[in-house]
């Protein structure tokens, strides 16, 4: 469904990624995993055609990514922004008038199991209960491309561990792509079919995680571990 191929994007002299060629399928679950700072919001952004590559193309199911690919991609930003006049509700009434392939009804659910009010002010909600707000606009697209960048910042261990099952309700595998950028990686491991490390712009690593658990028993935070060393 997607390629990138031997794509680099630069800001200024700071190369974010270096020639990188990768493919995702359709009905995987995808793990970016790296340090702060080593491409993986710039991977996702390419993606979402928020930023265009200085070499190589970026392409979803053959056609190049512009601005408008919006309409089969939701994307959830790692930054902390909303307008805080707005309401939960609000917040839920105006995606559902920008994207046609909103499902409000799969809102009201996502938003009762996150324990979310609709009359609740955006501007009087916690960091943790934003990103709560942040996961359902993005979940509740039936998008075939879903990209989540550090989804579970600001959430306490167990609100982490309980969303990250739900993941799996959410989301339907026969036609959407999920590509997760995390630093938390023991909670969501459980979920991936999928992990690629980035160092330095770079793809260092991409594997399936069945295929590292079967070898040594070995976890996805080893894996990764070696990879680094």
């Amino acid at each position: 469904m997607i390629e990138m191929q031997d794509v680099t994007k630069k800001y200024g002299k700071i190369v974010a990624l270096d020639r990188v060629s990768l493919s995702f399928d359709v009905g995987k679950i995808y793990g970016v995993l790296g340090a702060n700072g080593s491409g993986k919001s710039t991977l996702l952004k390419l993606i979402a055609g928020l930023v265009k590559p200085d070499h190589g193309e970026v392409t979803v199911e053959g056609e190049k990514v512009s601005r408008r690919i919006a309409s089969c991609v939701s994307y959830l930003t790692e930054l902390d922004f909303f307008y805080p006049a707005f309401t939960v509700g609000h917040y839920i009434d105006f995606h559902a008038s920008q994207f046609t392939d909103f499902n409000h009804e799969k809102a009201m659910e996502m938003l009762a199991f996150m324990k979310l009010d609709v009359s609740k002010k955006v501007s009087s909600m916690s960091k943790g209960n934003r990103g709560r707000l942040k996961l359902v606009l993005a979940l509740s697209r039936e998008a075939p491309i879903v990209l989540l960048d550090e989804p579970f910042s600001g959430l306490d261990v167990m609100v982490r561990e309980e969303i990250v099952r739900s993941l799996l309700t959410y989301i339907d595998f026969e036609k959407q792509t999920v590509i997760i950028t995390t630093h938390e990686i023991d909670d969501i491991e459980k979920v991936l079919d999928e992990v690629l490390l980035i160092q330095d712009g770079q793809i260092i690593g991409k594997e399936e995680v069945e295929g590292i658990r079967e070898r040594n028993g070995e976890s996805v935070v080893g894996w990764m571990k070696a990879h680094y060393r």
